[in-house]
Formats: C-alpha cells, sequence, structure tokens
C-alpha cells in the first residue's frame, strides 16, 4: 500500500450499507488489522474505523477487505500527523459525548464514543460497539453518558493522587435533550425504564455538583468523529477540533515565530 493513492476519509459512508458477500483469507485480514489498535493511542480520528474493521475479524468479506485498504490509503496520506498539546492556563474538563444507534444496520446494536479534554487538549477518548440494543435514541445516549462520566470520575481519581485540585464542575456535552433531562430527572416512565439500573449513578453525580450536563447542537458534536462515518468536509471540521497537526505545518509555525530555530 506504499505506492497507493491516499483518501480524505478513514471510511466511506456507503460501506456501512454494503453487502459484505465472498469471503478473504482470515489470517491476512488478521495481521493487518492486529496492529491498527496501537496506532488509535495517538490518533483519534481512525478510532471508529479500526472498531469497524476489528469487528470482522472473525470472517472477513473482500468487501471488508476493500474497507481496509481504505483506512490504510487514509494513514498513508495522514502519516505525519498527530495530536498537539499546548500549554493551558485552565485545568477544566470538558467532555464530548454522542452515540449512534443505527449505526449497525446488521444488528441494530450503536456505537458509543467521547472525547474528553483537559483544558485545550484531548486526554482521552473512546470509539466501542456496546454488546446490548437500545429501544430508544435516548437510552443508548443516556448509556453513552454514564460510560464518558465513568472515564471522567478515573481520570479525576488520578489527577487528584497527582494533587492537581478542581475548582469547577466538570462539563460534558450531549445532543439528545431526553438523555440530558434524564441526568438531572430521573422520572422513569414507559420510555426509559428499560435503562439498566448500574447507570444510574449519572444523577448522584449532577446532584453533587461534580458534573454538568448540557444540551448541545449535532453540528457542534465533537464525538461524530468517534461514532459514525462521516463526509469529507465534517470529518476535515472534527479533525481540526481535536487538535490534529501535521508536523510539517507545526515546524512551520515554529519557524516562523523563531527565525533562529
Amino acid at each position: 500500500m506504499d505506492k497507493s493513492k491516499p483518501t480524505a476519509t478513514p471510511w466511506l459512508v456507503s460501506s456501512l450499507s454494503s453487502n459484505h458477500v465472498g469471503s478473504f483469507d482470515s489470517s491476512v485480514y488478521r495481521s493487518v488489522v492486529g496492529a491498527l489498535p496501537y496506532i488509535t493511542i495517538t490518533r483519534p480520528d481512525i478510532a471508529f474505523a479500526v472498531n469497524k474493521v476489528c469487528q470482522t475479524m472473525h470472517a472477513p468479506s473482500t468487501q471488508h477487505w476493500v474497507n481496509l485498504k481504505h483506512l490504510l490509503r487514509y494513514l498513508k496520506g495522514s502519516i505525519l500527523h498527530g495530536l498537539l498539546f499546548r500549554h493551558s492556563p485552565s485545568l477544566s474538563h470538558t467532555a464530548f459525548s454522542n452515540a449512534d444507534c443505527v449505526g449497525s444496520p446488521s444488528d441494530r446494536q450503536f456505537t458509543r464514543g467521547y472525547l474528553i479534554f483537559l483544558g485545550t487538549n484531548l486526554v482521552s477518548w473512546s470509539s466501542k460497539k456496546q454488546p446490548t440494543v437500545a429501544r430508544s435514541s435516548t437510552a443508548a445516549e443516556y448509556r453513552a453518558v454514564a460510560d464518558t462520566i465513568a472515564e471522567l470520575l478515573w481520570i479525576r481519581s488520578l489527577l487528584t493522587e497527582l494533587r492537581i485540585p478542581f475548582t469547577s464542575p466538570t462539563t460534558l456535552w450531549c445532543d439528545n435533550v431526553g438523555a440530558t433531562y434524564l441526568t438531572a430527572n430521573p422520572i422513569f416512565h414507559a420510555r426509559t425504564k428499560h435503562v439498566e439500573f448500574d447507570y444510574h449513578f449519572v444523577p448522584e453525580q449532577v446532584l453533587s455538583k461534580h458534573l454538568r450536563v448540557c444540551i448541545i447542537s449535532s453540528t457542534d458534536q465533537h464525538a461524530d468523529l468517534l461514532t459514525k462515518a462521516l463526509p469529507k468536509a465534517r470529518f476535515k471540521l472534527l479533525f481540526n477540533k481535536v487538535n490534529l497537526v501535521s508536523r510539517q505545518s507545526l515546524r512551520g509555525a515554529i519557524e516562523e515565530e523563531d527565525p533562529s530555530g
């Protein structure tokens, strides 16, 4: 793939509904896919695509191999990109939580993702297919919020051990109105009674003033990068939002600020 033509996105929108027919050599497929999770440690932009290709390791088809090669072509074109960490005057937590409850047409299980920022720097992210089927978009989003809060609590605990104080509550942005209301007023009725009880620690965190869940428009939802295949323009916008930059552009910016090097 070193001489292949680069692509602008890691995953094609049309591939989500493609008919996956034919079979492919599973040993070759697993060999390539097995190396990709290590790249996601520094590349949140490919987390969704890697999550998708890992789901088909047991029985890959020719279409799955085409999708995997598309991802490799994207990596070839963005091999010099990585996360940029800047000095931030604020150590406040900000998180984006999202769920795509129709992301898997075959089994209707949803994909959840989150982005967690410490100040202006992205420090944690995840894209994962949930093992359960959500009966409503509110349930899917609420479970995604719960998973995000669990990660936030772990990060806060770690930073507390490092003696880094917190003076303000964490802000979590969610684009589902029902899930946002449910975090502050957990009244259960016919549409929410099927939500598992182990997710009900969310209102406790809100009431303790450690967390603030706010509504955000879908157009401003950064976590879309981790839950669905995006068109080129939308992907590029969110790519820049998470501080992914090219080494070449960063080197040029440094030389402009300090010509002496």
